[in-house]
Protein backbone atom coordinates (compact mmCIF):
# COMPACT_ATOMS: atom_id res chain seq x y z
CA UNK A 1 0.00 0.00 0.00
CA UNK A 2 1.36 3.57 -0.75
CA UNK A 3 0.56 6.72 0.84
CA UNK A 4 0.37 9.26 -2.28
CA UNK A 5 -1.80 12.23 -1.13
CA UNK A 6 -0.89 14.46 -4.01
CA UNK A 7 -0.72 18.53 -3.42
CA UNK A 8 -2.42 20.73 -5.08
CA UNK A 9 -1.83 23.46 -7.53
CA UNK A 10 -4.76 26.18 -7.87
CA UNK A 11 -4.15 30.57 -7.67
CA UNK A 12 -4.38 32.16 -4.40
CA UNK A 13 -7.01 34.93 -4.84
CA UNK A 14 -8.74 37.71 -3.11
CA UNK A 15 -9.79 41.32 -3.76
CA UNK A 16 -9.97 41.84 -7.54
CA UNK A 17 -8.25 38.75 -9.08
CA UNK A 18 -10.86 36.36 -6.67
CA UNK A 19 -13.56 38.70 -8.33
CA UNK A 20 -12.77 38.01 -11.45
CA UNK A 21 -12.40 34.47 -11.27
CA UNK A 22 -16.61 34.71 -9.81
CA UNK A 23 -17.08 36.08 -12.74
CA UNK A 24 -15.42 33.88 -14.97
CA UNK A 25 -16.78 30.76 -13.00
CA UNK A 26 -20.08 32.09 -13.56
CA UNK A 27 -19.92 32.52 -17.05
CA UNK A 28 -21.29 29.80 -19.13
CA UNK A 29 -18.54 29.89 -21.81
CA UNK A 30 -15.80 29.98 -19.41
CA UNK A 31 -17.13 28.25 -16.29
CA UNK A 32 -16.36 24.80 -17.96
CA UNK A 33 -13.10 25.85 -18.65
CA UNK A 34 -11.95 27.25 -15.67
CA UNK A 35 -13.99 24.61 -13.38
CA UNK A 36 -12.01 21.64 -15.07
CA UNK A 37 -8.58 22.54 -13.32
CA UNK A 38 -9.60 23.42 -10.24
CA UNK A 39 -11.77 20.55 -9.72
CA UNK A 40 -8.78 18.56 -10.43
CA UNK A 41 -6.63 19.99 -8.33
CA UNK A 42 -9.31 19.24 -5.64
CA UNK A 43 -9.42 15.57 -6.19
CA UNK A 44 -13.11 15.40 -8.61
CA UNK A 45 -11.07 13.96 -11.21
CA UNK A 46 -9.91 11.46 -8.75
CA UNK A 47 -13.59 10.67 -7.66
CA UNK A 48 -14.51 10.12 -11.23
CA UNK A 49 -11.92 8.01 -11.90
CA UNK A 50 -12.31 5.85 -9.79
CA UNK A 51 -14.23 2.25 -9.76
CA UNK A 52 -16.56 1.71 -7.46
CA UNK A 53 -19.42 -1.37 -6.88
CA UNK A 54 -21.10 -0.56 -3.28
CA UNK A 55 -24.15 1.03 -3.01
CA UNK A 56 -24.51 4.59 -1.55
CA UNK A 57 -23.60 5.57 1.55
CA UNK A 58 -26.67 6.16 3.89
CA UNK A 59 -26.80 6.87 7.76
CA UNK A 60 -27.95 3.30 8.17
CA UNK A 61 -24.49 2.54 7.68
CA UNK A 62 -23.67 2.94 11.09
CA UNK A 63 -25.95 0.43 11.88
CA UNK A 64 -23.57 -2.20 10.79
CA UNK A 65 -21.04 -1.55 12.86
CA UNK A 66 -22.27 -2.09 16.25
CA UNK A 67 -26.00 -3.29 17.95
CA UNK A 68 -28.56 -0.15 17.32
CA UNK A 69 -30.45 -0.95 20.96
CA UNK A 70 -29.29 -2.04 24.04
CA UNK A 71 -31.99 -4.40 25.90
CA UNK A 72 -33.13 -3.33 29.30
CA UNK A 73 -31.27 -0.08 28.94
CA UNK A 74 -33.46 2.94 30.42
CA UNK A 75 -33.62 6.34 28.34
CA UNK A 76 -31.64 9.22 30.66
CA UNK A 77 -32.79 12.48 30.09
CA UNK A 78 -29.81 15.06 28.90
CA UNK A 79 -30.03 16.90 31.98
CA UNK A 80 -30.13 13.76 34.06
CA UNK A 81 -26.34 11.95 32.08
CA UNK A 82 -25.67 15.83 32.87
CA UNK A 83 -25.43 15.22 36.45
CA UNK A 84 -24.03 11.93 36.52
CA UNK A 85 -20.35 12.96 35.01
CA UNK A 86 -19.17 13.61 38.15
CA UNK A 87 -15.48 15.87 38.67
CA UNK A 88 -12.96 16.06 35.69
CA UNK A 89 -10.17 13.55 36.47
CA UNK A 90 -6.93 15.85 36.58
CA UNK A 91 -6.68 19.63 35.97
CA UNK A 92 -4.40 20.34 33.10
CA UNK A 93 -0.48 22.08 34.01
CA UNK A 94 -0.17 26.22 33.49
CA UNK A 95 -2.76 28.50 32.52
CA UNK A 96 -6.16 27.38 34.50
CA UNK A 97 -8.79 28.43 31.98
CA UNK A 98 -12.64 29.07 34.14
CA UNK A 99 -14.56 26.21 33.77
CA UNK A 100 -18.32 25.49 34.01
CA UNK A 101 -17.55 23.83 37.34
CA UNK A 102 -15.60 27.04 38.96
CA UNK A 103 -18.91 28.97 37.67
CA UNK A 104 -20.75 26.07 39.61
CA UNK A 105 -18.74 25.78 42.71
CA UNK A 106 -18.83 30.54 42.97
CA UNK A 107 -22.49 30.27 42.76
CA UNK A 108 -22.88 27.22 45.66
CA UNK A 109 -20.47 29.52 47.79
CA UNK A 110 -21.54 33.03 46.87
CA UNK A 111 -18.73 34.11 45.90
CA UNK A 112 -20.53 34.55 42.19
CA UNK A 113 -24.20 35.07 40.84
CA UNK A 114 -25.01 34.40 37.49
CA UNK A 115 -26.50 38.13 37.20
CA UNK A 116 -23.25 39.43 38.01
CA UNK A 117 -21.79 37.11 35.48
CA UNK A 118 -23.86 38.40 32.73
CA UNK A 119 -23.55 41.62 33.30
CA UNK A 120 -19.32 41.34 33.06
CA UNK A 121 -19.44 38.64 30.38
CA UNK A 122 -21.83 41.28 28.47
CA UNK A 123 -19.06 44.09 29.31
CA UNK A 124 -16.39 42.00 27.90
CA UNK A 125 -17.92 41.31 24.69
CA UNK A 126 -18.38 44.77 24.52
CA UNK A 127 -14.98 45.89 25.18
CA UNK A 128 -13.53 42.90 22.70
CA UNK A 129 -14.69 44.62 20.06
CA UNK A 130 -12.99 47.44 21.01
CA UNK A 131 -9.32 46.33 20.64
CA UNK A 132 -7.62 46.83 17.59
CA UNK A 133 -8.21 44.82 15.56
CA UNK A 134 -11.98 44.01 17.01
CA UNK A 135 -12.54 40.26 17.77
CA UNK A 136 -15.83 39.92 15.90
CA UNK A 137 -16.61 36.98 18.13
CA UNK A 138 -20.60 37.45 18.18
CA UNK A 139 -22.76 38.40 15.22
CA UNK A 140 -25.42 39.74 17.69
CA UNK A 141 -26.52 39.89 21.20
CA UNK A 142 -29.59 40.86 22.85
CA UNK A 143 -28.77 42.37 26.71
CA UNK A 144 -32.11 42.28 27.82
CA UNK A 145 -32.90 38.38 27.07
CA UNK A 146 -29.20 37.59 28.83
CA UNK A 147 -29.87 39.58 31.56
CA UNK A 148 -33.26 38.49 31.81
CA UNK A 149 -32.09 34.59 31.56
CA UNK A 150 -29.42 35.14 34.56
CA UNK A 151 -31.91 36.73 37.09
CA UNK A 152 -33.92 33.62 36.25
CA UNK A 153 -30.80 31.70 37.07
CA UNK A 154 -29.96 33.41 40.27
CA UNK A 155 -33.26 33.12 41.65
CA UNK A 156 -32.93 29.25 41.25
CA UNK A 157 -29.96 29.34 42.72
CA UNK A 158 -30.62 31.10 45.57
CA UNK A 159 -33.59 29.24 46.36
CA UNK A 160 -31.22 26.13 46.58
CA UNK A 161 -33.06 24.58 43.07
CA UNK A 162 -30.67 24.84 40.30
CA UNK A 163 -31.37 23.10 37.53
CA UNK A 164 -27.67 21.44 37.10
CA UNK A 165 -24.26 21.62 36.25
CA UNK A 166 -24.95 23.81 33.60
CA UNK A 167 -27.53 26.60 35.77
CA UNK A 168 -26.05 29.73 35.10
CA UNK A 169 -22.95 29.27 32.76
CA UNK A 170 -22.47 31.31 29.86
CA UNK A 171 -22.87 29.19 26.73
CA UNK A 172 -22.08 30.76 22.95
CA UNK A 173 -24.45 29.37 20.52
CA UNK A 174 -23.62 29.57 16.76
CA UNK A 175 -25.32 31.69 14.27
CA UNK A 176 -26.38 28.30 12.39
CA UNK A 177 -28.90 27.18 14.77
CA UNK A 178 -31.96 28.84 15.64
CA UNK A 179 -32.42 30.32 18.87
CA UNK A 180 -35.65 32.50 20.09
CA UNK A 181 -35.76 36.09 18.95
CA UNK A 182 -32.27 35.76 17.01
CA UNK A 183 -32.25 36.22 13.38
CA UNK A 184 -30.52 32.99 11.81
CA UNK A 185 -28.01 34.43 9.52
CA UNK A 186 -25.96 31.66 8.89
CA UNK A 187 -23.12 34.21 8.49
CA UNK A 188 -24.88 35.72 5.19
CA UNK A 189 -26.50 39.32 4.93
CA UNK A 190 -29.54 38.21 3.26
CA UNK A 191 -30.61 35.48 5.86
CA UNK A 192 -32.45 35.65 8.83
CA UNK A 193 -34.13 38.90 8.08
CA UNK A 194 -37.09 37.91 10.88
CA UNK A 195 -35.76 36.26 14.55
CA UNK A 196 -36.25 32.64 15.14
CA UNK A 197 -39.64 31.72 16.33
CA UNK A 198 -38.57 28.52 17.75
CA UNK A 199 -35.62 26.87 19.75
CA UNK A 200 -33.59 24.60 18.01
CA UNK A 201 -33.43 21.16 20.12
CA UNK A 202 -29.55 22.19 21.16
CA UNK A 203 -30.66 25.39 22.24
CA UNK A 204 -33.84 24.20 23.82
CA UNK A 205 -31.71 21.62 25.47
CA UNK A 206 -29.34 24.24 27.19
CA UNK A 207 -32.18 26.49 28.26
CA UNK A 208 -33.62 23.14 29.52
CA UNK A 209 -30.17 23.09 31.66
CA UNK A 210 -30.21 26.56 32.51
CA UNK A 211 -27.40 27.70 30.94
CA UNK A 212 -27.14 31.65 30.12
CA UNK A 213 -27.18 31.76 26.20
CA UNK A 214 -25.20 34.92 25.50
CA UNK A 215 -25.68 35.35 21.79
CA UNK A 216 -25.46 34.26 18.04
CA UNK A 217 -21.38 33.20 17.61
CA UNK A 218 -19.48 34.40 14.21
CA UNK A 219 -18.86 31.83 11.61
CA UNK A 220 -17.45 31.25 8.30
CA UNK A 221 -20.13 32.22 5.78
CA UNK A 222 -22.66 29.52 4.98
CA UNK A 223 -20.01 27.01 6.67
CA UNK A 224 -18.19 26.82 3.53
CA UNK A 225 -14.54 27.62 4.32
CA UNK A 226 -11.98 27.07 7.05
CA UNK A 227 -10.81 30.06 8.17
CA UNK A 228 -13.30 31.69 9.47
CA UNK A 229 -13.21 35.02 7.43
CA UNK A 230 -16.43 36.70 7.11
CA UNK A 231 -16.44 39.82 4.93
CA UNK A 232 -20.13 40.35 6.10
CA UNK A 233 -20.14 40.56 9.84
CA UNK A 234 -16.43 40.65 10.18
CA UNK A 235 -13.97 37.93 10.61
CA UNK A 236 -13.23 36.70 14.31
CA UNK A 237 -9.90 37.02 15.39
CA UNK A 238 -7.72 34.05 17.05
CA UNK A 239 -7.16 35.25 20.79
CA UNK A 240 -4.06 33.42 20.83
CA UNK A 241 -2.99 35.88 17.84
CA UNK A 242 -5.58 38.48 16.34
CA UNK A 243 -3.84 38.52 12.95
CA UNK A 244 -4.25 34.95 12.45
CA UNK A 245 -7.01 32.78 11.12
CA UNK A 246 -9.66 31.09 14.24
CA UNK A 247 -10.22 28.63 11.74
CA UNK A 248 -13.68 27.51 10.29
CA UNK A 249 -17.19 27.81 10.07
CA UNK A 250 -17.63 27.44 13.78
CA UNK A 251 -14.93 30.57 14.37
CA UNK A 252 -16.94 32.59 16.85
CA UNK A 253 -17.90 29.60 18.97
CA UNK A 254 -14.28 28.99 19.42
CA UNK A 255 -12.69 32.45 19.81
CA UNK A 256 -15.78 32.64 23.09
CA UNK A 257 -13.69 30.05 24.67
CA UNK A 258 -10.51 30.57 24.13
CA UNK A 259 -11.06 34.52 24.89
CA UNK A 260 -12.92 33.14 28.50
CA UNK A 261 -15.92 34.94 27.41
CA UNK A 262 -17.73 31.30 28.26
CA UNK A 263 -16.08 27.69 29.16
CA UNK A 264 -18.69 26.48 26.36
CA UNK A 265 -20.13 27.13 23.24
CA UNK A 266 -22.24 25.10 20.51
CA UNK A 267 -20.29 24.62 17.21
CA UNK A 268 -21.66 22.71 13.94
CA UNK A 269 -19.15 20.39 12.03
CA UNK A 270 -19.58 19.57 8.25
CA UNK A 271 -15.84 19.25 7.63
CA UNK A 272 -13.80 20.01 10.38
CA UNK A 273 -15.83 23.05 11.76
CA UNK A 274 -16.13 22.15 15.46
CA UNK A 275 -12.47 21.00 15.34
CA UNK A 276 -10.54 23.08 13.36
CA UNK A 277 -11.46 26.35 15.15
CA UNK A 278 -10.87 24.17 18.43
CA UNK A 279 -7.17 23.33 17.33
CA UNK A 280 -6.75 26.50 16.13
CA UNK A 281 -7.42 28.17 19.14
CA UNK A 282 -6.14 25.93 21.89
CA UNK A 283 -9.13 24.66 23.13
CA UNK A 284 -11.36 21.40 22.99
CA UNK A 285 -14.09 20.71 20.29
CA UNK A 286 -16.12 16.77 20.28
CA UNK A 287 -17.84 15.74 16.43
CA UNK A 288 -20.23 13.61 17.62
CA UNK A 289 -21.28 10.38 16.07
CA UNK A 290 -23.68 11.42 12.91
CA UNK A 291 -27.12 11.85 14.77
CA UNK A 292 -26.29 12.08 18.25
CA UNK A 293 -26.80 15.42 18.74
CA UNK A 294 -30.36 16.88 17.52
CA UNK A 295 -29.70 18.51 13.75
CA UNK A 296 -33.58 20.16 14.66
CA UNK A 297 -33.61 23.85 14.23
CA UNK A 298 -30.17 23.52 12.47
CA UNK A 299 -29.36 25.61 9.18
CA UNK A 300 -29.90 23.24 6.54
CA UNK A 301 -26.37 23.33 4.87
CA UNK A 302 -24.89 19.94 4.37
CA UNK A 303 -27.51 16.85 5.20
CA UNK A 304 -25.71 13.79 5.15
CA UNK A 305 -22.38 15.04 6.85
CA UNK A 306 -23.79 17.35 9.94
CA UNK A 307 -22.69 17.70 13.41
CA UNK A 308 -23.73 19.66 15.95
CA UNK A 309 -21.58 19.17 19.30
CA UNK A 310 -19.52 20.85 22.06
CA UNK A 311 -16.99 23.43 22.31
CA UNK A 312 -15.32 23.75 25.28
CA UNK A 313 -12.40 24.87 27.91
CA UNK A 314 -11.34 21.54 28.74
CA UNK A 315 -12.53 18.04 28.34
CA UNK A 316 -14.73 18.37 31.49
CA UNK A 317 -16.54 21.05 29.83
CA UNK A 318 -17.02 19.51 26.32
CA UNK A 319 -18.40 16.19 29.04
CA UNK A 320 -21.17 18.53 30.08
CA UNK A 321 -21.96 19.94 27.05
CA UNK A 322 -21.97 16.80 25.26
CA UNK A 323 -24.43 15.32 28.21
CA UNK A 324 -26.47 17.91 27.33
CA UNK A 325 -26.68 18.12 23.89
CA UNK A 326 -26.72 14.08 23.45
CA UNK A 327 -29.72 11.81 22.88
CA UNK A 328 -32.97 11.00 20.90
CA UNK A 329 -35.33 13.77 20.15
CA UNK A 330 -38.62 12.58 18.36
CA UNK A 331 -38.40 15.40 15.69
CA UNK A 332 -34.99 14.25 14.78
CA UNK A 333 -35.46 10.68 13.03
CA UNK A 334 -31.23 10.89 12.52
CA UNK A 335 -31.53 10.72 16.07
CA UNK A 336 -33.31 7.72 17.17
CA UNK A 337 -31.98 4.28 15.93
CA UNK A 338 -28.78 4.48 18.47
CA UNK A 339 -27.49 3.35 21.32
CA UNK A 340 -28.36 5.64 24.23
CA UNK A 341 -25.37 8.47 25.07
CA UNK A 342 -23.33 6.97 28.01
CA UNK A 343 -20.15 8.12 30.11
CA UNK A 344 -18.67 5.09 31.83
CA UNK A 345 -15.38 5.53 30.36
CA UNK A 346 -14.27 9.29 30.39
CA UNK A 347 -13.36 9.72 34.41
CA UNK A 348 -11.18 6.67 34.07
CA UNK A 349 -7.59 8.01 34.70
CA UNK A 350 -5.33 6.27 32.51
CA UNK A 351 -5.25 4.93 28.88
CA UNK A 352 -4.77 1.02 29.98
CA UNK A 353 -5.81 -1.40 27.92
CA UNK A 354 -6.50 1.14 24.83
CA UNK A 355 -5.00 0.85 21.13
CA UNK A 356 -3.90 3.61 19.01
CA UNK A 357 -4.12 3.13 15.62
CA UNK A 358 -1.12 5.27 13.76
CA UNK A 359 -0.93 5.28 10.12
CA UNK A 360 2.84 7.15 10.11
CA UNK A 361 2.86 8.04 6.43
CA UNK A 362 -0.31 9.44 6.75
CA UNK A 363 0.46 11.19 10.96
CA UNK A 364 3.56 12.64 9.45
CA UNK A 365 2.05 14.39 6.63
CA UNK A 366 1.57 17.52 8.74
CA UNK A 367 3.61 20.59 9.20
CA UNK A 368 6.80 19.59 11.20
CA UNK A 369 5.83 21.62 14.35
CA UNK A 370 2.64 19.84 14.53
CA UNK A 371 4.09 16.19 13.91
CA UNK A 372 6.33 16.87 16.52
CA UNK A 373 3.66 18.14 19.54
CA UNK A 374 1.59 15.38 18.47
CA UNK A 375 4.19 12.63 18.59
CA UNK A 376 4.83 13.95 22.32
CA UNK A 377 0.75 13.68 22.82
CA UNK A 378 0.52 9.93 21.94
CA UNK A 379 4.14 9.57 23.75
CA UNK A 380 1.52 10.92 27.11
CA UNK A 381 -0.91 8.22 26.11
CA UNK A 382 2.01 5.55 25.89
CA UNK A 383 3.06 6.92 28.93
CA UNK A 384 -0.90 6.26 30.49
CA UNK A 385 -0.87 2.94 29.46
CA UNK A 386 -2.07 2.87 25.91
CA UNK A 387 -0.38 0.51 22.73
CA UNK A 388 0.23 2.19 19.56
CA UNK A 389 -0.40 -0.28 16.71
CA UNK A 390 0.85 0.58 13.13
CA UNK A 391 -2.38 0.38 10.76
CA UNK A 392 -3.05 1.13 7.18
CA UNK A 393 -5.78 2.86 5.38
CA UNK A 394 -6.23 2.47 1.84
CA UNK A 395 -7.16 4.68 -0.81
CA UNK A 396 -6.79 8.10 1.24
CA UNK A 397 -6.25 10.04 -1.72
CA UNK A 398 -9.94 9.86 -2.23
CA UNK A 399 -11.53 11.26 0.99
CA UNK A 400 -10.42 14.89 -0.20
CA UNK A 401 -12.32 14.76 -3.61
CA UNK A 402 -15.19 12.14 -2.22
CA UNK A 403 -15.93 15.09 0.77
CA UNK A 404 -15.63 17.96 -1.74
CA UNK A 405 -17.96 16.37 -4.01
CA UNK A 406 -20.34 15.96 -1.13
CA UNK A 407 -20.34 18.65 0.54
CA UNK A 408 -20.40 21.54 -1.51
CA UNK A 409 -23.42 19.43 -4.28
CA UNK A 410 -25.44 19.28 -0.77
CA UNK A 411 -24.95 22.78 0.01
CA UNK A 412 -25.52 24.25 -3.83
CA UNK A 413 -29.38 22.37 -3.50
CA UNK A 414 -29.16 23.94 0.23
CA UNK A 415 -29.51 27.67 -1.76
CA UNK A 416 -30.55 27.07 -5.00
CA UNK A 417 -33.60 28.94 -4.08
CA UNK A 418 -31.25 31.84 -2.76
CA UNK A 419 -28.61 31.43 -5.75
CA UNK A 420 -30.63 33.35 -8.48
CA UNK A 421 -32.10 36.22 -6.44
CA UNK A 422 -28.48 36.96 -4.12
CA UNK A 423 -25.64 35.29 -5.74
CA UNK A 424 -23.79 38.57 -5.63
CA UNK A 425 -24.86 39.21 -2.27
CA UNK A 426 -22.05 36.14 -0.99
CA UNK A 427 -18.63 36.45 0.00
CA UNK A 428 -16.38 36.19 -3.35
CA UNK A 429 -14.97 32.70 -2.14
CA UNK A 430 -18.50 31.52 -0.99
CA UNK A 431 -19.83 32.37 -4.24
CA UNK A 432 -17.10 31.31 -6.64
CA UNK A 433 -17.06 27.76 -4.20
CA UNK A 434 -21.10 27.67 -5.12
CA UNK A 435 -20.31 28.40 -8.69
CA UNK A 436 -18.02 25.36 -9.12
CA UNK A 437 -20.23 23.50 -7.50
CA UNK A 438 -22.99 23.93 -9.92
CA UNK A 439 -20.51 22.46 -12.38
CA UNK A 440 -20.51 18.83 -10.55
CA UNK A 441 -23.42 16.09 -11.73
CA UNK A 442 -25.74 14.23 -10.26
CA UNK A 443 -23.38 11.34 -11.42
CA UNK A 444 -20.80 12.97 -9.65
CA UNK A 445 -22.68 12.92 -5.87
CA UNK A 446 -23.89 9.25 -6.78
CA UNK A 447 -21.03 8.06 -7.34
CA UNK A 448 -18.87 10.06 -4.56
CA UNK A 449 -21.37 8.24 -2.19
CA UNK A 450 -20.33 4.64 -3.50
CA UNK A 451 -16.86 5.65 -2.91
CA UNK A 452 -17.81 6.93 -0.01
CA UNK A 453 -18.82 3.62 1.39
CA UNK A 454 -15.99 2.24 0.59
CA UNK A 455 -13.80 4.49 2.50
CA UNK A 456 -16.03 3.88 5.26
CA UNK A 457 -15.63 0.43 5.22
CA UNK A 458 -11.46 1.12 5.25
CA UNK A 459 -12.06 2.84 8.84
CA UNK A 460 -14.50 -0.07 10.02
CA UNK A 461 -11.69 -2.39 9.41
CA UNK A 462 -8.77 -0.08 10.87
CA UNK A 463 -11.04 0.34 14.02
CA UNK A 464 -11.90 -3.22 14.69
CA UNK A 465 -8.14 -3.37 15.83
CA UNK A 466 -7.77 -0.36 17.69
CA UNK A 467 -9.38 1.52 19.23
CA UNK A 468 -9.22 5.25 18.46
CA UNK A 469 -7.23 6.43 14.90
CA UNK A 470 -4.79 9.36 15.81
CA UNK A 471 -3.46 11.60 14.03
CA UNK A 472 -2.83 15.92 14.24
CA UNK A 473 -6.42 18.08 13.90
CA UNK A 474 -4.66 20.07 11.06
CA UNK A 475 -2.22 20.17 9.06
CA UNK A 476 -0.99 23.34 10.22
CA UNK A 477 -1.07 25.75 12.62
CA UNK A 478 -3.60 28.85 12.53
CA UNK A 479 -2.33 30.82 8.91
CA UNK A 480 -2.22 34.58 8.60
CA UNK A 481 -5.58 36.51 8.06
CA UNK A 482 -4.69 38.32 4.78
CA UNK A 483 -5.40 41.93 5.23
CA UNK A 484 -6.69 42.14 1.76
CA UNK A 485 -8.83 39.55 2.05
CA UNK A 486 -10.89 40.80 5.26
CA UNK A 487 -13.44 43.00 2.47
CA UNK A 488 -14.23 39.88 -0.33
CA UNK A 489 -12.61 36.39 1.14
CA UNK A 490 -9.94 34.24 -0.59
CA UNK A 491 -9.64 31.54 -2.25
CA UNK A 492 -6.71 29.75 -1.27
CA UNK A 493 -7.02 25.35 -2.01
CA UNK A 494 -3.37 24.15 -0.96
CA UNK A 495 -4.27 25.54 2.74
CA UNK A 496 -7.61 24.54 2.28
CA UNK A 497 -6.38 20.98 1.80
CA UNK A 498 -3.23 21.33 4.44
CA UNK A 499 -6.00 22.52 7.17
CA UNK A 500 -8.39 19.77 6.11
CA UNK A 501 -5.66 16.97 6.01
CA UNK A 502 -7.87 15.06 9.11
CA UNK A 503 -10.62 15.88 9.67
CA UNK A 504 -13.04 15.07 6.88
CA UNK A 505 -12.88 11.22 7.18
CA UNK A 506 -15.13 11.64 10.18
CA UNK A 507 -17.75 13.70 8.63
CA UNK A 508 -17.72 11.02 5.64
CA UNK A 509 -18.03 8.32 7.82
CA UNK A 510 -19.98 9.59 10.82
CA UNK A 511 -17.42 8.41 13.47
CA UNK A 512 -17.03 10.69 16.05
CA UNK A 513 -13.31 12.44 16.93
CA UNK A 514 -12.41 14.88 19.41
CA UNK A 515 -9.73 17.59 19.40
CA UNK A 516 -7.84 18.22 22.28
CA UNK A 517 -4.78 20.65 22.69
CA UNK A 518 -1.49 18.92 21.90
CA UNK A 519 1.13 22.02 22.31
CA UNK A 520 2.54 25.29 20.49
CA UNK A 521 4.49 25.73 17.47
CA UNK A 522 7.23 27.93 18.14
CA UNK A 523 5.52 31.17 17.16
CA UNK A 524 3.22 30.09 20.08
CA UNK A 525 0.21 29.04 18.29
CA UNK A 526 -1.79 26.04 19.32
CA UNK A 527 -1.62 22.52 18.21
CA UNK A 528 -4.28 19.69 18.95
CA UNK A 529 -4.30 15.97 18.48
CA UNK A 530 -7.29 14.10 17.11
CA UNK A 531 -9.27 11.14 18.34
CA UNK A 532 -11.42 9.09 15.95
CA UNK A 533 -13.64 6.15 17.27
CA UNK A 534 -15.59 3.91 16.37
CA UNK A 535 -19.83 4.99 16.94
CA UNK A 536 -21.58 6.17 19.81
CA UNK A 537 -17.91 5.56 21.96
CA UNK A 538 -17.73 9.17 22.60
CA UNK A 539 -16.86 8.08 26.70
CA UNK A 540 -13.54 6.81 24.93
CA UNK A 541 -12.63 9.37 23.11
CA UNK A 542 -13.18 11.89 26.03
CA UNK A 543 -10.51 9.50 27.92
CA UNK A 544 -7.76 9.60 25.89
CA UNK A 545 -8.63 13.44 25.52
CA UNK A 546 -8.71 13.89 28.80
CA UNK A 547 -5.42 11.63 29.83
CA UNK A 548 -3.57 13.73 27.14
CA UNK A 549 -5.06 17.16 28.72
CA UNK A 550 -3.77 15.79 32.13
CA UNK A 551 -0.41 16.19 31.18
CA UNK A 552 -0.19 18.95 28.53
CA UNK A 553 0.89 22.83 29.45
CA UNK A 554 -1.48 24.88 28.48
CA UNK A 555 -0.66 28.75 27.97
CA UNK A 556 -2.73 32.00 27.98
CA UNK A 557 -3.70 33.42 24.88
CA UNK A 558 -2.84 37.26 23.79
CA UNK A 559 -6.48 38.52 23.98
CA UNK A 560 -8.17 36.95 27.29
CA UNK A 561 -10.79 38.37 28.46
CA UNK A 562 -11.15 37.83 32.51
CA UNK A 563 -14.78 37.16 34.46
CA UNK A 564 -14.22 40.46 35.74
CA UNK A 565 -14.02 41.57 31.98
CA UNK A 566 -10.95 43.03 32.07
CA UNK A 567 -8.90 42.45 28.67
CA UNK A 568 -5.02 40.75 29.41
CA UNK A 569 -2.44 40.53 27.64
Amino acid sequence: MTYKLRPVSAPVASGGMLRMLCLLAENPVTGPLLAGPLLKSAGVTDVRNAAASEAPWTPLSLSTTREASQDGERQRAPSELAASTGAAPGAAPGFRFPTCADYQAGYRDGTLDPESVAHEALDSCRKADELDPKMRIFISQLADDVLAQARASSARWKKGQPLGPLDGVPVAVKDEVDMVQYPTTVGTKFLGKEPARVDACVVERLRDAGAVLLGKANMHEFGMGVTGLNPNHGSARNPYDPTRCTGGSSSGSAAAVAAGLCPLAVGADGGGSIRTPAAFCGVVGLKPTFGRVSERGAAPVCWSLAHLGPIGATVADVVLGYSALAGPDPHDPGSLQQPLPRLDEWSVPNAKGLKLGLYRPWFEDADKPVVEACRRAVGLLVDAGAEVVEIEIPELELIRGVHLVTIVSEMAAAHVHHYAAHRTDYGLDVRLNLALARKLTNTDYVHAQRLRSRLCGHFVRALNNVDVVVTPTTGMTAPALPANALSSGQSNLSETVQIMLYVQAANLTGFPAITVPAGYDPAGLPIGLQLMGRPWEEDRLLRLAAAVERYTERRKPLVFLSAQGRAAS
